[in-house]
């Protein structure tokens, strides 16, 4: 009996002290004030589409309280958060304060993979996961360019992943291979989805068929490189197809 009295006591101290730290706690909190406010965009290779002023000119304009003084309470991390990955090119936010009274916002940004080229209307880049991004006026970067009728289809979609994985599968093929990222230049897409594609160095436009055996293809591709070139020059054939299965046809 006396052993449980001892736990009750025990247990009710306890309890005691946890609410008085929490109380604590919670006034230190909110006596807290903003010291200042830091954004922190993560770094892409070539990738500079979110400004970290730009984003602080947004928030300030958005939430006119947003200032050096101003009560920790009177922020809501949540608003912030949302109010940044409105940005085209924001694929993630975090909003947090320190101990000092510093508020980071931390971001990750969409890495743009191919650029659709239209030539009577905006252009469009297609991120590394899929995702339809806008251009922008301040920065550009060298990706992988699509055309044609197919490929300005592709930007009436916001997400890829699910109705044109093959093309992604194609483009992602290319970005991840040092050497056909290099010669690679750019894909010309037809309305039936026939593609061909345009090099660094040879004149020779690939007809490369739909987006399917990707890596057979490219394999023909590279003996037409290995083999044949060597044989025959490089301005021999104008034009090469791997379209079809077991064959090179070069013209």
């Amino acid at each position: 009996m006396k052993t449980n009295t001892k736990k009750y006591i025990v247990f009710t101290i306890i309890l005691m002290v946890l609410v008085v730290f929490i109380g604590f706690v919670e006034k230190k909190h909110s006596e807290k004030r903003l010291a200042n406010i830091q954004v922190k965009v993560n770094a892409i290779a070539d990738v500079y589409f979110v400004d970290e002023k730009e984003i602080l000119e947004k928030l300030k304009t958005e939430f006119p309280l947003l200032n050096t003084g101003i009560s920790m309470t009177e922020l809501n991390f949540n608003k912030i958060e949302k109010k940044v990955e409105n940005h085209p090119f924001v694929k993630n936010s975090e909003v947090f304060a320190d101990l000092k009274g510093n508020v980071w916002i931390e971001i990750d940004q969409y890495k743009p993979m191919a650029r659709i080229v239209r030539p009577m209307a905006a252009d469009g880049y297609i991120s590394s996961e899929g995702i339809i991004l806008p251009t922008s006026p301040r920065y550009t970067t060298r990706v992988l360019t699509l055309e044609g009728a197919y490929a300005e289809r592709l930007l009436q979609e916001e997400d890829l992943t699910e109705k044109h994985s093959d093309i992604l599968e194609l483009i992602r093929f290319i970005e991840k291979d040092e050497f056909w990222k290099a010669q690679i230049t750019g894909l010309e897409i037809t309305k039936k989805g026939d593609i061909k594609l345009f090099q660094q160095v040879g004149k020779q436009v690939i007809e490369f068929g739909n987006a399917q055996d990707i890596e057979e293809k490219f394999k023909k591709i590279m003996l037409f490189y290995d083999e044949i070139l060597p044989a025959k020059g490089w301005n021999t054939y104008s034009r090469v197809s791997v379209k079809y299965k077991d064959q090179i046809i070069c013209e």
